[in-house]
C-alpha cells in the first residue's frame, strides 16, 4: 500500500508518502521564525502558513517518492487534536485529492500517529506495550494491548511537559521554541544542582502535574532576582529538566511493570529531549525492558507517521467519510 499523509495539527507542515512501512518522502515546513516574536504558537498564523506551503510540499512529496497521485492507495490526516484552524487546512486538501482521485480518505488521531511513529521505527515491534506520549499539548502514558486500541493509564491534570518547557524558558528569557533551549544548556549542567518538585511522584496513579512545578521555579527565580542573585543557566536548565523527566521516566517504566508489558514507546515533540532519552533507555534497559524512542525527525510533527497510521487502517477496511470533519478535541481512546 502507497499512503500520503498529511499532518498540519499545529506550527509544522508534514507531509510524507509511506509505502508498506518504508518513508519514500517526508518534508516537514518550520514555522519556528513565524511565531519566535510572539513567544508561542499563535494558530491564525500557523494556519495561513499551512495555506501557502502545503500544495508545494504535496507536489514536492510525491516527486521526491518517484509516485504520481494516481498510485497512491488512500490519503491520511491528521483529523484531531490541533488547532481547528490548522487542522481544516489539511482536512480539506486530503478530501480534495481524496475526491479528485477516487481514493479512501483516513483520518487519523495526532497522538495515534506519534505512537506509530515507534512501528516505522522499529518494524518488528508488535503490542502489548506501554506508551509515553510527551510533547507541547499532551503528556500522558497509555497501555495498547494490540494495534488500533488505546487505554489511558494516566495523563497530567494541568500543564503538558512541552507547555512547561516553553513557559519557563520564556520566563528566564530564552529562546523560543523553549524546550530544545533548555535541553541544551541543562547538557553543560548539573542535575543536582537544585531541588525542585516532582509532583505526584510518591502516587499509585500514572496522573502528572506540572503547574506546581512551574510556579516553584517561577518562585525560585524571583527570589533570587529580588536578592540580586546570578545563578547559573545550565545548572538550572539541568535541574528544572529533571525534575520533569524523573518524574516521565518512574511513571512509565512502572506502568509497564505493572502491566507485564516487555516493550515501551516513548512518542511525540517532547522525545526528542536528550535527557528524556537517556534517562528511559538507561532506567528501562536496568529493568530488562525493550524501550523503543523514534529518531528525532520522527518525533517531532510529521507526515509519515500519519500515512504509516493510515496505511494500518486502511488494512483494517476502515474508512473516514468525506463530510467528516476536523475535531480540536479528538480523544484517543
Amino acid at each position: 500500500m502507497i499512503v500520503l499523509g498529511i499532518e498540519t495539527s499545529c506550527d509544522e507542515t508534514g507531509v510524507a508518502v509511506v509505502e508498506d512501512g518504508r518513508i519514500r518522502s517526508s518534508l516537514i515546513g518550520q514555522q519556528i521564525e513565524l511565531h519566535a516574536r510572539y513567544g508561542g504558537v499563535v494558530p491564525e498564523l500557523a494556519s495561513r502558513a499551512h495555506l501557502r506551503t502545503l500544495n508545494p510540499a504535496i507536489g514536492q512529496a510525491l516527486d521526491h517518492a518517484g509516485v504520481s497521485a494516481r498510485e497512491l492507495d488512500a490519503i491520511a490526516v491528521t483529523v484531531g487534536p490541533g488547532f481547528i484552524g490548522s487542522l481544516l487546512v489539511g482536512v480539506s486538501a486530503a478530501k480534495a485529492l481524496a475526491l479528485v482521485f477516487g481514493i479512501p480518505l483516513i483520518g487519523v488521531n495526532h497522538l495515534e500517529g506519534h505512537v506509530e511513529a515507534a512501528f516505522l521505527d522499529r518494524p518488528g515491534l508488535e503490542p502489548p506495550l506501554v506508551g509515553l506520549i510527551v510533547s507541547g499539548g499532551h503528556t500522558m502514558i497509555v497501555w495498547l494491548p494490540e494495534h488500533g486500541r488505546f487505554e489511558i493509564l494516566g495523563a497530567t491534570i494541568d500543564d503538558a511537559a512541552g507547555e512547561a518547557f516553553d513557559k519557563i524558558a520564556r520566563f528566564v528569557g530564552l529562546g523560543y521554541p523553549g524546550g530544545p533551549e533548555i535541553d541544551r544548556l541543562a547538557r553543560d549542567g548539573n542535575p543536582a544542582a537544585h531541588r525542585f518538585p516532582r509532583a505526584l511522584m510518591a502516587e499509585p496513579s500514572y496522573d502528572f502535574s506540572l503547574s506546581g512545578l512551574k510556579t516553584a521555579v517561577i518562585r525560585w527565580v524571583r527570589e533570587r532576582r529580588a536578592r540580586g542573585e546570578e545563578f547559573d543557566l545550565p545548572d538550572f536548565a539541568a535541574s528544572f529538566q529533571e525534575a520533569i523527566v524523573e518524574v516521565q521516566v518512574a511513571k512509565t517504566l512502572r506502568a509497564a511493570e505493572e502491566k507485564g508489558a516487555s516493550s515501551v514507546v516513548v512518542a511525540g515533540g517532547v522525545a526528542a529531549n536528550s535527557r528524556l532519552r537517556a534517562l528511559m533507555l538507561e532506567e528501562g534497559g536496568r529493568r530488562g525492558l525493550d524501550v523503543v524512542i523514534p529518531p528525532v525527525e520522527l518525533c517531532t510533527d510529521n507526515g509519515a507517521m500519519i500515512a504509516a497510521a493510515g496505511i494500518r487502517r486502511l488494512a483494517r477496511g476502515e474508512r473516514t467519510p468525506l463530510d467528516a470533519g476536523p475535531d480540536p478535541n479528538l480523544a484517543l481512546a
